[in-house]
């Protein structure tokens, strides 16, 4: 009998896992989900998780709440749902930040891309480089001068250290010498906050939390990020037609899993998701955050945030920025 132990228990182990796979499975499809955010409440992703999740709930006919973990520019969640089971009880709600600039600007980081499965890209906006109604420009070239006339005075803010906020900021200060002082916040929300507050004075800044401070005259809207001009803002010109094409960027929000959740558990997750975000309504919703619904599925997904890795980690080595794994900058 002894003899047979360490047979059995193997086959034991394996049965318990088979179990447990089957009863996560079923969880997925009955149980409460949860959709992480690896940003403090109130900042540009609180509105579009909250809308999908409503949906998402009603379609799947299950409790879905939405959890946040800040702490290291989405690390902190990123490896909370890279080391929990792959069985579709946790969606990791990802953005361009967290899945394309973190691996270069984290050392020590404990998770990968490769972690997870994309399931939808959701929304997508340009940021909106603004400043505060004491400075004394009413164009980006004003602006300039502005700037310039006080080189080594001023500081850009930005949303979040290793953002595209953070990145387009310094290299506006290395483009146009400028000699600025980089001054992060803690999540979108705060940032704006600061800008008009006048703690801060100008930065780029997301879309979402900026639009209604914008048209409410309390913060002044110079150029966009977007390769043509934005819908939500259409006077503001773009860096394009400013002559300065190298500032175009987007930002984004989408859906992931973990890699390895059964096929039927995200097949159906991804369907839901679909449905959310083509409902008219939910776009309507979206579409007055001031975001563009994309909407983009499939498993091309991962190949562009790899290939736009790489066009971000040239701005990150450019920068010197480097930060561990608990968000510490160096």
């Amino acid at each position: 009998m002894n003899a047979r132990l360490p047979v059995l228990f193997p086959a034991a182990r394996t049965a318990a896992l088979v179990l447990l796979l089957i009863a996560g499975s079923a969880m997925a499809q009955t149980g409460m989900i949860r959709f992480v955010v690896g940003a403090a409440p109130g900042g540009a992703l609180d509105p579009y998780t909250r809308i999908v999740a409503d949906h998402m709930s009603k379609t799947l006919g299950q409790t879905i709440i939405v959890e946040h973990k800040p702490g290291a520019n989405g690390n902190m969640s990123a490896a909370f749902v890279a080391d929990s089971p792959a069985d579709g009880t946790l969606v990791w709600i990802g953005t361009q930040a967290f899945t394309e600039i973190n691996p270069s600007a984290f050392r020590n980081q404990r998770w990968s891309i490769d972690d997870f499965e994309p399931l939808i890209r959701g929304v997508e906006a340009p940021l909106v480089f603004v400043v505060h109604p004491s400075v004394p420009a009413n164009t980006f070239m004003d602006f300039l001068a502005w700037a310039k006339a006080n080189r080594g005075k001023l500081s850009y803010s930005s949303y979040n250290p290793g953002t595209p906020s953070h990145f387009l900021g310094h290299q506006m200060n290395e483009k146009f010498d400028l000699d600025l002082t980089h001054v992060p916040y803690r999540g979108s929300g705060l940032q704006v906050t600061g800008l008009v507050g006048g703690h801060s004075l100008f930065g780029f800044a997301q879309v979402n939390s900026s639009m209604e401070q914008v048209l409410a005259g309390k913060l002044s809207a110079l150029a966009i990020t977007s390769a043509s001009r934005y819908r939500a803002m259409p006077a503001v010109p773009t860096f394009a037609e400013l002559g300065y094409p190298e500032f175009t960027a987007q930002v984004w929000f989408g859906l992931l899993v973990r890699s390895g959740t059964p096929a039927n558990v995200t097949e159906r997750l991804l369907q839901a998701a679909k449905t959310a975000h083509a409902d008219p309504a939910v776009r309507e919703k979206l579409e007055a955050q001031g975001y563009d619904v994309s909407g983009e599925i499939g498993p091309q997904l991962k190949v562009n945030i790899k290939e736009q890795i790489e066009r971000w980690r040239r701005l990150v080595k450019a920068a010197g920025f480097s930060a561990d794994d608990r968000g510490s900058v160096q």
